[in-house]
This record gives C-alpha cells, structure tokens and sequence, in this order.
C-alpha cells in the first residue's frame, strides 16, 4: 500500500516512477499487456505510477499450491513446481534475472520503488533472499522499514529488526514508517525519539490507521484479518444483500468480491463455517491454487452441504475459476494435485480437465476481465451465461453461475443487471442497485487517498531525498545487553517477567 502510494504520488508530480518487486509470493495475481503474470499488488501499483502492468515489475512470482510446494512463475510464464529446498537452486539464475530487470528500470524511469517480501530480518533465509537485503545489497539501495503498528511491539520490531542484520545490511537501512496508528501521535513521539537515539535512524512519517482502505488484498493472510470486504453503504432500497464467500485455504484472487463490496446495500463476509452461510443471499465460490485439495477442505468443514442446499434451494451461487470447476461434475486433475478424476459438487452439468499449459488472457471489449487457470471447460450442457464473440465464456444453471473469468465484475452494467437478478431469486424484492457505482473509479480514487495520507503524513522530501546519490551509510547497531545478560536472558523463556 505505501509503495502504491508514493508511485501515485511521484505520478502526480509528474515524475516517471516504476513499481518493483523482485520476487513476490501471491496467488492473487493478473494477466499482463505481455501476456504474463505478476502479483495483483504490483498491477496496482503500477496504475498508480500511470503505467500498464507487465512482467518486469514482478519478474519472479511463487504461487503456493500446499504448505510446502510453489508453483515458480519467471518472467510471467510458468517455469516449475518447487520445495523450499529445491528453491536454492535456482537462486543464482533467479538473481540474475532480478538484476537485469532492475537495472532496465533504473535507466527508463526517474525513480524505482521496490517493495520487500515480509520481513528483511528472517535471517535463516537471508543466503537465498532476493527481495529484501539481498537486493537491497545488490543494487546499493536505501531502505525504508515500515512497521504495521497496529499488532502492537513496533518500536521493539523496528529496533530488533536493524540488530540482528548483517553490518553490510544495516548500513543501508535508511529510516522507518510506521504505518496504521490510532491515537495521538504525541503519545508516539517520545519512543520514535528514543530509536532514533538507539539506533541512528529517523522515522520519515506516522501514517493513521484507515478504515475505509480495502485496495485489492495482496495475498490470504489479509482476508483471514478482515472479515468484511470493505465498508458497506447503506442500501438504496428497504433490504441489504448478504454475500457469503468462502474463504478457501489456497484461495487465488480474492479481489474479484471486491466489485460487489463497492455496491451500497451489499454486505459481503468471508466465511469458512457452514453456520454463516445459513442467512446468506449469495454464496460465492472464489478462485484456488489448488481445487483438488480446497474442495476436499469443503468437504471437511461441512460447507458442501450448505452450498448444495443453498442452491436446490433456489438461491444463487457464484463460482469463480477454481470455484466453478468446484461446481462441475467431474474434474480430471493430473497436473495441479495428481488426483486423477475427482467429484465435484455436480451443481453444474460440466467437466474439467486440468491442462499442463496455464491460460493466460485478457479480454478488454465488450467486457474486460482475464484468465489465469490450467483446469478447462472440456463438456457442458448447461445454458451459456454470457458470450463474448459469439463463444460462451460462462455457464449457468438456474441460479448457479460459473465463469474462468476474474474481474468480471469489475463491469458495473453487466454487474448492476446481474445482482438485480441475483436479488429477485434470493427473494430480495427490497434491495435495490445503485446506478452510479464505478468500481475502477473507486480503486482509482483509493490510490489517491493513500498518496494524500502520504503527502499529508510523511516527509516526502526527506524520502524523495534517498533517491539523490548512494544511500546514507546509517550506524552499525550492536546488543545493548552485556555477555552477562545475554546468558540470563536465554534462561528466562518460561519467565513471567
């Protein structure tokens, strides 16, 4: 969200800026003007730099398909299935790749953001580190640390942080943001003083914690935190809609309910338990990195039953990409999850074959979406839910839809007419749909509104400043704790204090 706000913000002062992120680990992905895939975060950013999303910005991209396997994404196309070990081996070919792309950028563009992965204190990863240090070190480049406060012991991560790197690392950590503060900043202030005696470093900006940001969730972990998609507005009508989107262990483009979020009156919940989808207008199967496997974990969590009576019920049923292929007869899976041929929930009459090559495009007219996906729509004898040059590109069955389309939704005409239908067979005669929500104009103005909290609560001028010449060479922090303490120390895990 920072790095999207300050490339927003460099656009504004007309300065050409370009996002980057080496390597990023994220199933919400999109389709490029080259016909590749990157992370969602950096298409984001990069309309905030004014710029159309290609694979440069985010030339190397894992998709976790289970605990332990990602599926390695280089240069937008699909390269291997790798383990963490396997990871170390492509390390150097994957190095050289960051560094040219990197070093492209840097004479096209007047400045280039680079955003991190995590935390650059992992130390046990710091060898294989491509995104964090190990770029920073590479390329000679300043860094900013920003700190989510909002989970509380910032001053100590921020502190810890600087102290367990490399002295070479930390050398190049310019400063700190915090970033989601509630409160009186004053009360901050006398910490903040204090690491800047501790350990050298300013803090460039106290960024306020903001409810009504929702911009595009880079990965799971920010649907797990917020259970509610965005603020809802009131309804137009006398009802609210209520849409309930499972939240799927390797859930792929969590983003797409974002569009039904933005409609007043249109209350949408992440769940995972049958019981909350009881009161549910809308049910929403979202995408997966792994079908096979996320369809098994309905079946554990006793969702199937809630979906499939919510459909024989009359109620509408939404399934996007991974989602649908959840909803068909039959999917025959040798690539993904090697599960052969499995069940699906037969709420379509339709079949899946999972392809070893992924389909990557964009569709831009009549309506604009893309696809990403290995499973195919191999046999259907459901009615077409929407055709684009005269081909089917959606199914349906009564009131279950499927498409491989994400961002469909995104298209306020076909959106408006769609939920007005979803509305009258949910029985909802009382809700109404706005006629003027422009969701590409919200993201749009979302971008904005970080880029105004930036101007608004950072030193722009001292940031704007590390991209003159090399980075400041900040102080080596060493343990403030003598050998006597450190000993103490290590037998007091237990220890209540």
């Amino acid at each position: 969200m920072v790095v999207a706000g300050l490339c927003r913000l460099l656009a504004r002062n007309r300065i050409r800026v370009a996002p980057f992120k080496a390597q990023n680990m994220s199933n919400n992905s999109v389709v490029t003007v080259d016909g590749g895939e990157i992370g969602r975060a950096q298409a984001i950013q990069a309309r905030a730099a004014g710029l159309a999303p290609r694979v440069r910005f985010n030339p190397i991209l894992l998709k976790p398909g289970s605990d332990r396997t990602s599926q390695l994404v280089i240069k937008g196309q699909v390269a291997d299935s790798v383990t963490a070990a396997d990871y170390v081996k492509h390390r150097d070919r994957l190095a050289a790749i960051v560094s040219d792309e990197l070093s492209c950028l840097r004479k096209e563009f007047d400045a280039v953001i680079c955003e991190g992965a995590g935390s650059p204190a992992e130390i046990n990863l710091r060898a294989t580190d491509l995104a964090n240090m190990g770029l920073a070190r590479a390329a000679n480049l300043p860094v900013i640390l920003v700190g989510d406060i909002d989970r509380g012991g910032l001053l100590a991560h921020l502190f810890g942080t600087v102290a367990v790197l490399e002295p070479e690392d930390q050398a190049l950590i310019a400063g700190f943001v915090v970033n989601k503060f509630r409160g009186d900043p004053a009360l901050l202030e006398p910490g903040l003083r204090q690491l800047l005696e501790m350990t050298g470093r300013p803090t460039y900006g106290v960024l306020p914690y903001a409810d009504e940001l929702w911009l595009d969730a880079e990965d799971s972990l920010s649907v797990v935190a917020h259970r509610v998609v965005g603020t809802p507005a009131p309804p137009c009508g006398d009802e609210w809609l209520k849409v309930a989107a499972i939240r799927l262990p390797r859930i792929s483009n969590s983003t797409d309910v974002e569009a039904l979020a933005c409609e007043p009156g249109v209350l949408v919940r992440w769940i995972a338990d049958p019981a909350d989808a009881a009161d549910a207008d809308l049910i929403v199967l979202p995408g997966s990195k792994a079908t096979v496997a996320d369809l098994a974990w309905l079946h554990d969590r006793g969702l199937v039953a809630a979906i499939v009576g919510h459909a024989r019920a009359g109620k509408p049923v939404l399934g996007i990409c991974g989602g649908m292929q959840m909803l068909c007869r039959r999917i025959t899976d040798t690539v993904e999850s090697g599960s052969g041929e499995v069940a699906g929930l037969g709420l379509l009459d339709a079949d899946i074959v999972f392809s070893r090559v992924k389909t990557l495009r964009n569709w831009h007219r009549p309506l604009s979406g893309y696809e990403i996906h290995h499973g195919q729509l191999t046999r259907s004898s459901e009615a077409a839910w929407f055709d684009v040059d005269a081909e089917p590109q959606g199914v349906r069955s009564g009131a279950v839809f499927g498409t491989h389309w994400h961002g469909l939704l995104d298209n306020d005409d076909f959106r408006r007419a769609w939920l007005t239908g979803v509305a009258e067979a949910a029985g909802r005669t009382g809700f109404t749909v706005a006629d003027d929500t422009d969701v590409v104009a919200r993201r749009d103005g979302q971008l904005d509104r970080i880029a105004d909290l930036l101007a608004a609560h950072l030193d722009v001028d001292a940031v704007l400043g590390l991209l003159d010449g090399p980075p400041p060479r900040r102080p080596h922090l060493v343990s403030r704790l003598r050998p006597a303490q450190r000993a103490q120390t290590s037998h007091c895990q237990a220890d209540p204090l």
